[in-house]
């Protein structure tokens, strides 16, 4: 009797300390600071004809800052900064490639059910501005115009601060290339979509906010 009366005090302690954990990584916090580092893959059509970008780059960088107001939805700011540069058969070019968005935040996880406890879901898109910089004696070609940004993290708990994640975004140009003439006058100048692909952290930047 004393064996069983042991065996279900462990059992019952060892269910609440699983629900204590269940809702501590189903917290939400109210600031995170996000960076990432990736890979990245321009759409030819947004070079000039007869050039065109290798179709993995390397780096993608992101940084940004977000914001939840309830536990399923918020905003972000972030910044984006990618670089490419021609494949085999395109004429030589290096180009910088950098955005900036403002982006809505919606976290589905709750309503998917199926989830691990330690893992979320966040969709984000909005719109921004891209500026794109050839390098070298290519400076001339430089572009600006905006953009809308759509994607799709996966973010996965290691602790109830740090949280390791991938981002999957594609960032849409509102523009039209130019015509140049000639064609090489135009040489490194981008106003296309950018893909993306990038693996990091957020951190948090407060406590338990939204602890339903």
């Amino acid at each position: 009797m004393l064996h069983f009366f042991r065996f279900s005090s462990l059992l019952f302690l060892f269910s609440i300390g699983i629900q204590m954990g269940n809702a501590q990584f189903k917290q939400t916090t109210k600031w995170k600071a996000l960076i990432a580092l990736g890979i990245n893959y321009p759409t030819t059509d947004g070079f000039v004809e007869g050039t065109y970008a290798q179709s993995v780059n390397f780096p993608t960088v992101n940084l940004g800052i977000q914001h939840m107001f309830k536990r399923t939805y918020g905003v972000k700011l972030d910044y984006g900064f990618n670089r490419f540069k021609n494949d085999d058969g395109s004429p030589e070019f290096k180009i910088n490639y950098s955005r900036i968005n403002a982006q809505f935040v919606f976290d589905p996880t709750d309503y998917l059910g199926f989830i691990p406890v330690r893992m979320r879901t966040i969709l984000h898109a909005g719109p921004g501005f891209s500026f794109t910089s050839p390098l070298g004696n290519l400076g001339e070609n430089k572009q600006s115009y905006l953009n809308v940004l759509g994607g799709m993290e996966i973010h996965y708990a290691i602790n109830e601060k740090v949280s390791v994640y991938t981002d999957v975004a594609y960032i849409y140009g509102l523009t039209s290339l130019e015509d140049y003439n000639p064609v090489l006058s135009g040489l490194g100048a981008f106003n296309g979509s950018v893909f993306n692909i990038t693996f990091g952290l957020a951190v948090s930047l407060s406590g338990c906010q939204f602890c339903d």
